[in-house]
């Protein structure tokens, strides 16, 4: 399946069916997140029931502390 994240190209060879898969294929479930799907704002609780097919668009934003 091939995604564009973040402006870049991403080819996946797992079989991911939704956001919250991606996230977790992605190393991701451990930060706060923001996913923007095909130009819609997700809530979290849409990651599970929200598909992923090939050719989406999507922007993951992640919070990261400092000062």
């Amino acid at each position: 399946m091939k995604l564009i994240i973040n402006g870049e190209d991403l080819e996946l060879n797992e079989d991911v069916k939704n956001i919250e898969e991606l996230i977790t294929v992605l190393g991701l479930t451990d930060k706060s997140l923001i996913v923007e799907h095909n130009q819609s704002i997700l809530k979290k609780q849409e990651h599970s029931v929200t598909a992923v097919t090939d050719g989406d668009q999507l922007e993951i934003v992640h919070f990261v502390g400092g000062g």
